[in-house]
């Protein structure tokens, strides 16, 4: 993971003991690869396209590794369950940024870096949560977190389902571009230079070998007919 110039010793440490929080949560939701190192990675990438100062950097480091441990709190089976929430799942599931402000501050994190974890699932039209916020009521830092978030988790393959293609998941950041995600934070994602944390762990399947299988085919009618 890149590194970010660390203000002092105390805030190296504060890195160290929000990346050991985050290894712990990404093992909670089955992530097979480290997720929240990449969204701070992501995050910190596109901060850097706005001229985020250092302080503003770290907090928004820190945020990252911090923005699912509301999840990793509630312990809930569904959240890495095969299959659609149900309406009161979904309903549960939203408290878990509130959740999350109040683990990071636990874990010592700065004021910012809280607020960030509570508003990284607000919308940039208001139709997120847990305060409905939209477009610059929202933090820049949480909503550049939500769109590294975002593309990171779906270019990561999860147990109910397969990583997509960067390419899919670009157009997906696209797709609801001004809606769900700020215009600005997406168009600065889709011009990062390419590094590690930005390619997908999406695998293309290999597709059947149709001669093979009806080669399989005949010889067992064959068989069938000696």
């Amino acid at each position: 993971m890149p590194a970010i110039e660390p203000v002092d010793h105390h805030h190296f440490a504060q890195i160290e003991i929000f990346q050991n929080l985050a290894m712990e949560t990404d093992r909670f939701e089955r992530y097979t690869h480290p997720h929240a190192g990449r969204v701070a990675a992501i995050a910190d990438e596109i901060g850097k396209s706005f001229h985020l100062g250092p302080r503003d950097r770290l907090s928004l480091r820190v945020a990252a590794l911090a923005h699912d441990l509301g999840e990793a709190a509630m312990r809930r089976d569904y959240i890495h369950r095969d299959g659609t929430l149900s309406d009161d799942e979904r309903t549960d599931l939203a408290r878990h940024p509130v959740l999350g402000e109040y683990e990071a501050a636990e874990a010592g994190a700065d004021r910012g870096a809280q607020l960030l974890v509570r508003w990284h699932h607000e919308w940039w039209n208001g139709g997120g949560y847990p305060d409905g916020l939209r477009f610059e009521q929202i933090p820049l830092g949480a909503r550049i977190l939500h769109v590294a978030d975002v593309y990171a988790a779906l270019t990561d393959e999860r147990p109910f389902r397969p990583a997509l293609s960067e390419k899919q998941a670009r157009d997906h950041l696209l797709q609801w571009i001004g809606v769900e995600f700020d215009p600005g934070v997406v168009k600065a994602l889709l011009s990062l230079e390419p590094f590690k944390e930005l390619t997908s762990y999406y695998v293309e399947s290999t597709p059947p070998d149709l001669a093979a299988i009806a080669d399989d085919l005949m010889g067992r009618i064959d068989q069938l007919g000696n």
